[in-house]
């Protein structure tokens, strides 16, 4: 169990004896379902309920993917427990469910009308403020319109309903369609607060808002992830337990299942030059062929085989490819790990490649020296933070032996690359930290706003 610090204990008892400091605080949470296969998201959501140890009064509405209105403990890193309530907000074509976010849309244009007919609406209402994270890079047309139209609708259902909207460290763009980047804009300029989780994409958000820009509401922040948490396992794998204590290098890689089980996004909704496919494969091979380390593909999207974003399916159709020669060299981890325990499974490790963008938060954030397969500019800046922007290797601009050579000299200088990550990294998780109090702080401004 996770002890309170003596500044967390201060506050929680400061709270129960002065009624002022405990002056509740409302929040509805959008952007970071904790029930998805997605253990980036998860991390978000994790990292987002910290907010509680500033605000130890705060009222939490999660909004997820569920329906109706449940209840659900959580327990933050201090130790403290809290009961939150999830209610769902959901996009698709069941247009008969209250929780249908184009349903709840129409219902933000009813005025109080709509706040009667809609539960989702009358918890917005209800807020002192709505905090929205975007999943912490899906902020963009790059995804498709269906995902899009999904992110931005709650931004502007906040606006439209008049609560503060705080759009939470995250990346802004690209956006390539002019009428989204619009919708975009309008969310950003009617936002309370607007954070950039690195200075590239604060760049795309100062430019969004242009004349409309205040250093007061639009900042520069860090991903909240850099905050999670590790959490040993309870229960490993006898042999992954081995491994973790045997004295040979530990190499992790994350694989991608939304690019290795779908050529057409690699080929065209991501336009590759690269293949991927050939890069991660070579990668393992040269890896096992000029070092004595084990590989461990390590999941971080846990979608069952068959879903297209799969990264078991893809790290298991890669470790059939090795198995028959280097069964005792390489595995793939466990996909029952939660978030803080799959990041303290990636602490574990000598290096870590990744390709999902939370897989290599996890491993930067741990002083683990980490290169990134970035199939988009979001990774750029978050390395650039950690001293490692030459560690951002983009399969969009190199060839698939560019791409291979690039990842095997970022394992061959691992002791360099970490000695940078160690310079850069205090700073980037006092700023993590330092984020969740000026936001805190201008929640409690809101709330003696309209209390």
């Amino acid at each position: 169990m996770p002890v309170l610090t003596m500044k967390t204990k201060q506050r929680f008892s400061e709270a129960s004896r002065n009624p002022s400091v405990a002056n509740p605080v409302k929040i509805s949470v959008l952007g970071c379902d904790p029930d998805t296969a997605n253990r980036g998201v998860s991390a978000l959501y994790a990292s987002t309920l910290r907010l509680a140890e500033h605000l130890p009064s705060a009222e939490i509405t999660v909004f997820d993917s569920g329906l109706g209105l449940r209840k659900r403990k959580h327990e933050l890193p201090c130790g403290t427990t809290l009961d939150l309530k999830l209610r769902g907000m959901r996009g698709g074509k069941r247009f008969d469910r209250s929780e249908n976010v184009y349903v709840m849309k129409i219902a933000a244009g009813l005025g109080t009308v709509g706040s009667f007919l809609n539960p989702g609406i009358r918890e917005i209402d209800s807020s002192t403020a709505v905090l929205d994270i975007s999943g912490g890079d899906s902020f963009s047309d790059l995804y498709g319109a269906k995902r899009f139209s999904s992110v931005v609708q709650p931004k502007l259902i906040a606006i439209q309903r008049q609560v503060p909207l705080f759009l939470l460290p995250q990346t802004y763009g690209p956006f390539t369609c002019p009428k989204k980047r619009e919708m975009a804009r309008r969310a950003v300029v009617g936002a309370e607060m607007a954070w950039a989780r690195d200075h590239r994409s604060f760049e795309i958000l100062s430019d969004l808002l242009g004349n409309q820009f205040n250093p007061d509401n639009h900042r520069c922040g860090v991903d909240v992830a850099f905050g999670l948490p590790t959490r040993e396992p309870t229960q490993l794998p006898e042999r992954l337990s081995e491994w973790l204590a045997d004295s040979s290098p530990n190499f992790g890689l994350n694989v991608s299942g939304l690019i290795y089980n779908d050529l057409t996004a690699m080929k065209r909704r991501f336009r590759f030059r690269a293949n991927y496919h050939e890069a991660v494969e070579q990668i393992v091979q040269r890896a096992l062929e000029e070092t004595d380390g084990r590989i461990f593909l390590v999941p971080h999207v846990m979608a069952s085989h068959g879903s297209y974003e799969s990264d078991p399916q893809a790290c298991d159709d890669i470790h059939k490819k090795f198995k028959a020669s280097y069964g005792d060299r390489v595995m793939v981890t466990p996909t029952s790990l939660d978030e803080c325990e799959v990041k303290w499974l990636i602490s574990q490790m000598d290096w870590f490649c990744g390709t999902r963008m939370h897989a290599t938060i996890a491993a930067l954030s741990s002083l683990v020296p980490t290169c990134t397969i970035a199939y988009s500019d979001k990774a750029r800046g978050v390395f650039e933070l950690c001293g490692a922007g030459d560690q951002v290797f983009d399969p969009r601009q190199l060839s698939t032996a560019e791409l291979i050579e690039c990842t095997i000299q970022s394992l061959r200088h691992r002791v360099e690359s970490r000695k940078k990550i160690s310079e850069c990294l205090p700073s980037v998780k006092e700023a993590a930290e330092q984020q969740l109090q000026v936001i805190a702080d201008r929640l409690l401004s809101c709330s003696q706003e309209n209390s």
